[in-house]
Protein backbone atom coordinates (compact mmCIF):
# COMPACT_ATOMS: atom_id res chain seq x y z
CA UNK A 1 0.00 0.00 0.00
CA UNK A 2 2.61 2.03 0.62
CA UNK A 3 3.23 3.32 -3.10
CA UNK A 4 -0.80 4.88 -2.61
CA UNK A 5 0.45 6.60 0.84
CA UNK A 6 3.60 7.91 -1.17
CA UNK A 7 0.88 9.13 -3.80
CA UNK A 8 -1.44 10.45 -1.51
CA UNK A 9 0.97 12.47 0.27
CA UNK A 10 2.15 14.31 -3.39
CA UNK A 11 -1.53 15.46 -3.01
CA UNK A 12 -1.40 18.05 -0.66
CA UNK A 13 0.36 21.44 -1.81
CA UNK A 14 3.19 22.28 -4.34
CA UNK A 15 6.30 22.18 -2.16
CA UNK A 16 8.37 25.45 -1.27
CA UNK A 17 11.71 25.83 -2.02
CA UNK A 18 12.38 26.86 1.75
CA UNK A 19 10.53 23.56 2.48
CA UNK A 20 12.73 21.34 -0.22
CA UNK A 21 15.83 22.86 1.39
CA UNK A 22 15.13 21.14 4.75
CA UNK A 23 14.99 17.81 3.60
CA UNK A 24 18.02 15.77 4.45
CA UNK A 25 20.69 15.32 2.09
CA UNK A 26 20.56 12.14 0.25
CA UNK A 27 23.10 9.38 1.53
CA UNK A 28 27.06 9.15 0.22
CA UNK A 29 28.94 6.07 -0.72
CA UNK A 30 31.03 7.10 2.04
CA UNK A 31 27.95 7.24 4.76
CA UNK A 32 26.28 3.65 3.36
CA UNK A 33 26.67 1.14 5.32
CA UNK A 34 28.63 -1.82 4.85
CA UNK A 35 26.86 -4.39 7.34
CA UNK A 36 23.52 -5.57 8.43
CA UNK A 37 22.24 -4.33 11.76
CA UNK A 38 18.93 -5.28 13.45
CA UNK A 39 17.59 -3.98 16.49
CA UNK A 40 13.69 -4.50 18.03
CA UNK A 41 12.74 -2.40 20.50
CA UNK A 42 10.02 -2.40 23.09
CA UNK A 43 7.14 -1.92 21.07
CA UNK A 44 8.25 -4.83 18.48
CA UNK A 45 9.11 -2.49 15.87
CA UNK A 46 12.20 -3.18 13.34
CA UNK A 47 15.29 -0.61 13.05
CA UNK A 48 17.44 -2.34 11.15
CA UNK A 49 19.71 -2.04 7.80
CA UNK A 50 20.68 -4.99 5.20
CA UNK A 51 23.51 -5.00 2.34
CA UNK A 52 21.20 -7.00 -0.20
CA UNK A 53 23.27 -7.72 -3.61
CA UNK A 54 21.59 -7.80 -6.93
CA UNK A 55 20.66 -11.61 -7.26
CA UNK A 56 21.73 -14.15 -10.11
CA UNK A 57 18.08 -15.37 -10.48
CA UNK A 58 17.07 -12.72 -12.87
CA UNK A 59 17.82 -11.48 -16.42
CA UNK A 60 21.28 -9.23 -16.83
CA UNK A 61 18.64 -6.34 -18.11
CA UNK A 62 16.60 -6.77 -14.60
CA UNK A 63 20.36 -6.70 -12.69
CA UNK A 64 20.85 -3.69 -14.66
CA UNK A 65 18.13 -1.97 -14.14
CA UNK A 66 17.81 -2.95 -10.31
CA UNK A 67 21.45 -2.12 -10.41
CA UNK A 68 20.58 2.03 -11.04
CA UNK A 69 21.52 4.97 -8.27
CA UNK A 70 18.50 6.35 -6.80
CA UNK A 71 18.41 9.05 -4.24
CA UNK A 72 16.97 7.93 -0.34
CA UNK A 73 15.75 11.93 -0.08
CA UNK A 74 13.93 13.78 -2.36
CA UNK A 75 11.20 16.54 -1.79
CA UNK A 76 8.01 16.05 -2.19
CA UNK A 77 6.22 16.07 -5.64
CA UNK A 78 3.19 18.23 -6.39
CA UNK A 79 0.42 16.55 -8.05
CA UNK A 80 0.20 18.44 -11.06
CA UNK A 81 4.03 17.70 -11.10
CA UNK A 82 3.33 13.90 -10.65
CA UNK A 83 1.28 13.90 -13.44
CA UNK A 84 3.02 15.65 -16.05
CA UNK A 85 6.14 12.80 -15.30
CA UNK A 86 3.46 9.96 -15.72
CA UNK A 87 1.80 11.60 -18.62
CA UNK A 88 5.51 11.90 -20.30
CA UNK A 89 6.36 8.31 -19.04
CA UNK A 90 3.25 6.40 -20.49
CA UNK A 91 3.98 8.61 -24.03
CA UNK A 92 7.48 6.32 -23.82
CA UNK A 93 6.22 3.17 -22.88
CA UNK A 94 3.76 3.11 -25.48
CA UNK A 95 6.28 3.94 -28.02
CA UNK A 96 8.58 1.05 -26.48
CA UNK A 97 5.34 -1.48 -26.23
CA UNK A 98 4.18 -0.88 -29.46
CA UNK A 99 7.90 -1.61 -31.54
CA UNK A 100 7.17 -5.08 -29.69
CA UNK A 101 3.70 -5.22 -30.14
CA UNK A 102 2.09 -3.33 -33.13
CA UNK A 103 -1.72 -2.36 -32.44
CA UNK A 104 -4.30 0.51 -33.04
CA UNK A 105 -5.95 2.27 -30.35
CA UNK A 106 -8.77 4.89 -30.59
CA UNK A 107 -9.74 7.10 -28.18
CA UNK A 108 -13.32 6.96 -27.66
CA UNK A 109 -16.49 7.02 -24.80
CA UNK A 110 -18.63 4.18 -23.39
CA UNK A 111 -21.45 5.14 -21.56
CA UNK A 112 -19.88 8.22 -21.14
CA UNK A 113 -16.94 7.20 -19.74
CA UNK A 114 -13.75 8.04 -21.66
CA UNK A 115 -11.76 4.52 -22.92
CA UNK A 116 -8.63 3.71 -24.96
CA UNK A 117 -9.45 0.40 -27.15
CA UNK A 118 -6.37 -1.27 -27.95
CA UNK A 119 -7.19 -3.78 -31.07
CA UNK A 120 -4.11 -5.94 -32.64
CA UNK A 121 -3.41 -6.31 -35.94
CA UNK A 122 -4.99 -9.78 -36.02
CA UNK A 123 -7.73 -11.39 -33.72
CA UNK A 124 -8.64 -14.96 -34.45
CA UNK A 125 -12.36 -15.40 -35.56
CA UNK A 126 -12.78 -17.47 -31.94
CA UNK A 127 -11.57 -14.38 -30.43
CA UNK A 128 -13.42 -11.69 -32.08
CA UNK A 129 -16.82 -11.96 -29.52
CA UNK A 130 -14.68 -11.19 -26.73
CA UNK A 131 -13.30 -8.49 -24.72
CA UNK A 132 -10.66 -7.12 -21.93
CA UNK A 133 -11.47 -4.31 -19.94
CA UNK A 134 -7.89 -2.82 -18.09
CA UNK A 135 -8.37 -0.63 -15.30
CA UNK A 136 -5.14 1.28 -15.35
CA UNK A 137 -2.93 1.92 -12.42
CA UNK A 138 -1.81 5.22 -11.07
CA UNK A 139 -2.39 5.51 -7.19
CA UNK A 140 -5.92 6.56 -8.37
CA UNK A 141 -4.40 10.15 -8.80
CA UNK A 142 -3.05 9.60 -12.58
CA UNK A 143 -2.90 6.87 -15.01
CA UNK A 144 0.47 5.16 -15.55
CA UNK A 145 -0.77 1.99 -17.50
CA UNK A 146 -3.90 2.29 -19.59
CA UNK A 147 -0.76 1.64 -22.45
CA UNK A 148 1.85 -0.24 -20.76
CA UNK A 149 -0.70 -2.81 -19.36
CA UNK A 150 -3.39 -3.22 -22.39
CA UNK A 151 -0.83 -2.85 -25.53
CA UNK A 152 0.92 -6.20 -24.45
CA UNK A 153 -2.28 -8.20 -23.37
CA UNK A 154 -4.18 -7.47 -26.06
CA UNK A 155 -0.71 -8.40 -28.27
CA UNK A 156 -0.16 -11.59 -26.70
CA UNK A 157 -4.11 -12.90 -25.57
CA UNK A 158 -5.09 -11.65 -29.42
CA UNK A 159 -8.05 -9.85 -28.04
CA UNK A 160 -9.86 -6.39 -28.20
CA UNK A 161 -8.61 -4.31 -24.94
CA UNK A 162 -10.54 -1.53 -23.37
CA UNK A 163 -8.94 0.76 -21.11
CA UNK A 164 -10.82 2.55 -18.81
CA UNK A 165 -10.29 5.78 -18.05
CA UNK A 166 -11.73 6.54 -15.06
CA UNK A 167 -12.53 9.55 -12.67
CA UNK A 168 -9.45 10.08 -10.68
CA UNK A 169 -8.91 11.37 -7.25
CA UNK A 170 -8.83 13.59 -5.37
CA UNK A 171 -10.97 15.58 -7.53
CA UNK A 172 -13.34 12.49 -7.72
CA UNK A 173 -12.64 10.10 -4.50
CA UNK A 174 -13.98 6.69 -3.84
CA UNK A 175 -16.88 5.02 -5.36
CA UNK A 176 -16.37 7.39 -8.97
CA UNK A 177 -13.85 5.11 -10.29
CA UNK A 178 -15.63 2.42 -8.98
CA UNK A 179 -18.88 3.83 -10.91
CA UNK A 180 -17.16 4.62 -13.94
CA UNK A 181 -15.87 0.75 -14.12
CA UNK A 182 -19.10 -0.79 -13.62
CA UNK A 183 -20.91 1.92 -15.84
CA UNK A 184 -18.19 0.66 -18.77
CA UNK A 185 -18.97 -3.18 -17.89
CA UNK A 186 -22.73 -3.37 -18.09
CA UNK A 187 -22.24 -1.32 -21.85
CA UNK A 188 -20.50 -3.78 -22.82
CA UNK A 189 -22.93 -6.51 -21.58
CA UNK A 190 -24.86 -5.12 -24.27
CA UNK A 191 -22.53 -6.92 -26.96
CA UNK A 192 -20.74 -9.28 -25.05
CA UNK A 193 -21.66 -12.11 -23.37
CA UNK A 194 -20.28 -11.89 -19.40
CA UNK A 195 -18.57 -14.98 -19.86
CA UNK A 196 -16.66 -13.42 -22.83
CA UNK A 197 -14.99 -10.58 -20.68
CA UNK A 198 -12.22 -10.41 -18.02
CA UNK A 199 -11.70 -7.22 -15.82
CA UNK A 200 -7.76 -6.75 -15.14
CA UNK A 201 -5.36 -4.55 -13.08
CA UNK A 202 -2.51 -3.28 -12.38
CA UNK A 203 -1.82 -1.48 -8.98
CA UNK A 204 -4.45 1.27 -8.36
CA UNK A 205 -6.40 -0.61 -11.27
CA UNK A 206 -5.56 -4.41 -9.31
CA UNK A 207 -7.48 -2.89 -6.13
CA UNK A 208 -10.10 -1.30 -8.44
CA UNK A 209 -10.69 -4.84 -10.19
CA UNK A 210 -11.28 -6.51 -6.61
CA UNK A 211 -13.67 -3.47 -6.04
CA UNK A 212 -15.72 -3.74 -8.99
CA UNK A 213 -15.66 -7.45 -8.22
CA UNK A 214 -17.44 -6.99 -5.19
CA UNK A 215 -19.50 -3.93 -6.30
CA UNK A 216 -21.01 -6.63 -9.43
CA UNK A 217 -21.61 -9.15 -6.95
CA UNK A 218 -23.64 -6.98 -4.54
CA UNK A 219 -25.59 -5.42 -7.64
CA UNK A 220 -26.69 -8.79 -8.85
CA UNK A 221 -24.85 -8.07 -11.93
CA UNK A 222 -23.47 -11.04 -13.82
CA UNK A 223 -19.71 -11.92 -13.06
CA UNK A 224 -16.99 -11.85 -15.84
CA UNK A 225 -15.24 -14.71 -16.78
CA UNK A 226 -12.09 -13.82 -14.65
CA UNK A 227 -10.25 -11.11 -12.89
CA UNK A 228 -6.81 -9.90 -13.34
CA UNK A 229 -5.38 -8.56 -9.64
CA UNK A 230 -1.43 -7.68 -10.82
CA UNK A 231 -0.20 -6.35 -7.82
CA UNK A 232 -2.80 -4.85 -5.63
CA UNK A 233 -4.43 -5.07 -1.88
CA UNK A 234 -7.87 -5.69 -0.90
CA UNK A 235 -7.21 -3.61 2.66
CA UNK A 236 -7.38 -0.08 2.99
CA UNK A 237 -7.78 0.01 6.63
CA UNK A 238 -4.09 -1.80 7.43
CA UNK A 239 -1.16 -1.80 6.04
CA UNK A 240 1.12 -5.02 5.12
CA UNK A 241 4.63 -5.55 6.36
CA UNK A 242 5.89 -4.93 2.63
CA UNK A 243 5.00 -1.20 2.82
CA UNK A 244 7.32 -0.71 5.46
CA UNK A 245 10.22 -2.26 3.48
CA UNK A 246 9.70 -1.09 -0.07
CA UNK A 247 9.34 2.08 -2.31
CA UNK A 248 8.34 1.80 -5.59
CA UNK A 249 11.57 0.72 -6.91
CA UNK A 250 11.85 -2.29 -4.34
CA UNK A 251 15.02 -1.44 -2.01
CA UNK A 252 16.21 1.77 -3.77
CA UNK A 253 14.70 5.56 -3.17
CA UNK A 254 12.97 7.76 -0.28
CA UNK A 255 10.73 5.22 2.44
CA UNK A 256 8.81 7.15 5.12
CA UNK A 257 7.93 5.15 8.12
CA UNK A 258 4.70 4.14 8.08
CA UNK A 259 1.97 5.79 9.69
CA UNK A 260 -0.88 4.34 11.61
CA UNK A 261 -4.39 5.12 10.00
CA UNK A 262 -6.44 4.43 6.46
CA UNK A 263 -4.66 4.49 3.28
CA UNK A 264 -4.30 7.22 0.50
CA UNK A 265 -6.79 9.42 1.97
CA UNK A 266 -8.03 11.48 -0.84
CA UNK A 267 -8.87 8.08 -2.91
CA UNK A 268 -10.85 6.68 0.32
CA UNK A 269 -12.69 9.98 0.87
CA UNK A 270 -15.59 9.84 2.95
CA UNK A 271 -15.89 6.07 3.20
CA UNK A 272 -15.34 3.93 5.83
CA UNK A 273 -11.86 2.09 5.28
CA UNK A 274 -13.84 -1.33 6.03
CA UNK A 275 -16.10 -0.74 3.43
CA UNK A 276 -16.05 -4.06 1.69
CA UNK A 277 -16.10 -2.52 -1.81
CA UNK A 278 -13.53 -0.09 -0.70
CA UNK A 279 -11.86 -2.72 1.14
CA UNK A 280 -12.48 -6.75 -0.74
CA UNK A 281 -10.68 -7.83 2.05
CA UNK A 282 -14.16 -7.81 3.89
CA UNK A 283 -16.47 -8.56 1.62
CA UNK A 284 -18.01 -11.99 1.07
CA UNK A 285 -15.96 -13.33 -2.05
CA UNK A 286 -17.75 -16.52 -2.13
CA UNK A 287 -18.49 -16.91 -5.92
CA UNK A 288 -15.77 -14.85 -7.30
CA UNK A 289 -14.20 -16.02 -10.77
CA UNK A 290 -11.17 -17.31 -11.42
CA UNK A 291 -8.38 -14.58 -10.75
CA UNK A 292 -4.88 -14.77 -11.28
CA UNK A 293 -2.84 -12.37 -8.80
CA UNK A 294 0.44 -11.49 -10.13
CA UNK A 295 3.31 -9.56 -7.79
CA UNK A 296 7.30 -9.42 -6.91
CA UNK A 297 9.04 -9.97 -4.08
CA UNK A 298 10.38 -6.10 -3.87
CA UNK A 299 7.10 -5.19 -4.20
CA UNK A 300 5.81 -2.41 -2.06
CA UNK A 301 2.63 -4.28 -2.04
CA UNK A 302 3.39 -7.42 -2.25
CA UNK A 303 1.50 -8.14 1.48
CA UNK A 304 -1.45 -6.94 0.35
CA UNK A 305 -1.18 -8.69 -2.82
CA UNK A 306 -1.09 -12.10 -1.17
CA UNK A 307 -3.46 -11.57 1.61
CA UNK A 308 -6.10 -10.62 -0.77
CA UNK A 309 -4.72 -13.67 -2.43
CA UNK A 310 -5.45 -15.66 1.24
CA UNK A 311 -8.93 -14.67 1.46
CA UNK A 312 -10.05 -15.50 -2.09
CA UNK A 313 -8.36 -18.83 -1.41
CA UNK A 314 -10.64 -19.01 2.19
CA UNK A 315 -13.68 -18.34 0.26
CA UNK A 316 -12.88 -21.61 -2.57
CA UNK A 317 -12.08 -19.24 -5.29
CA UNK A 318 -10.06 -20.71 -7.76
CA UNK A 319 -7.24 -18.04 -7.38
CA UNK A 320 -3.66 -18.40 -8.23
CA UNK A 321 -0.74 -16.58 -7.32
CA UNK A 322 2.67 -15.28 -9.37
CA UNK A 323 5.43 -14.31 -7.30
CA UNK A 324 8.42 -12.59 -9.15
CA UNK A 325 12.19 -12.85 -7.52
CA UNK A 326 13.55 -9.84 -6.54
CA UNK A 327 11.49 -7.28 -8.83
CA UNK A 328 9.69 -4.52 -7.14
CA UNK A 329 6.19 -2.96 -8.27
CA UNK A 330 4.78 -3.22 -11.39
CA UNK A 331 7.75 -4.23 -12.99
CA UNK A 332 5.89 -5.46 -16.00
CA UNK A 333 5.44 -1.94 -17.26
CA UNK A 334 9.25 -1.93 -18.34
CA UNK A 335 9.48 -2.93 -21.77
CA UNK A 336 12.90 -4.03 -22.05
CA UNK A 337 12.70 -6.76 -19.30
CA UNK A 338 12.56 -10.12 -20.40
CA UNK A 339 10.42 -10.64 -17.12
CA UNK A 340 8.04 -8.04 -17.78
CA UNK A 341 7.71 -10.29 -21.53
CA UNK A 342 7.36 -13.33 -18.93
CA UNK A 343 4.70 -11.70 -16.91
CA UNK A 344 2.65 -10.31 -19.64
CA UNK A 345 2.45 -13.73 -21.21
CA UNK A 346 1.90 -15.20 -18.07
CA UNK A 347 -1.36 -13.10 -17.70
CA UNK A 348 -2.37 -13.03 -21.10
CA UNK A 349 -2.68 -16.61 -21.25
CA UNK A 350 -5.09 -17.44 -18.24
CA UNK A 351 -7.48 -14.41 -18.91
CA UNK A 352 -7.61 -15.96 -22.29
CA UNK A 353 -8.23 -19.16 -20.80
CA UNK A 354 -10.91 -18.29 -18.81
CA UNK A 355 -13.25 -16.75 -21.57
CA UNK A 356 -11.98 -19.78 -24.22
CA UNK A 357 -13.65 -22.60 -21.96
Amino acid sequence: MHSLIRAATVVVSLVSASLAAQQPAPTTASQAPNSDTSYIDAQGTVHLTRVVPVPETISPEAQQWLGQAAPDQAPPESLADRRARTDAYTAQARIAWTKLCPNQIVEDKIAGVPVRIVTPPEIPVANRDKVFVNLHGGSFNSDSGSYTESIPIASYAKVKVVAVLYRLAPENPFPAAVDDAIAVYKELLQTYKPSHIVIYGTSAGAILTGEVAVKLKQSGLPMPAALGIFSGIGDFARAGDSASIYTLRGLAGHLDPPVPGPHDPYYIGNADPKDPVLSPIYADLHGMPPTLFVTAERDALLSGTVNLHRAFLRAGVDARLVVFDALPHAFWYNAQLPESIEASHIMADFLLAQVSR
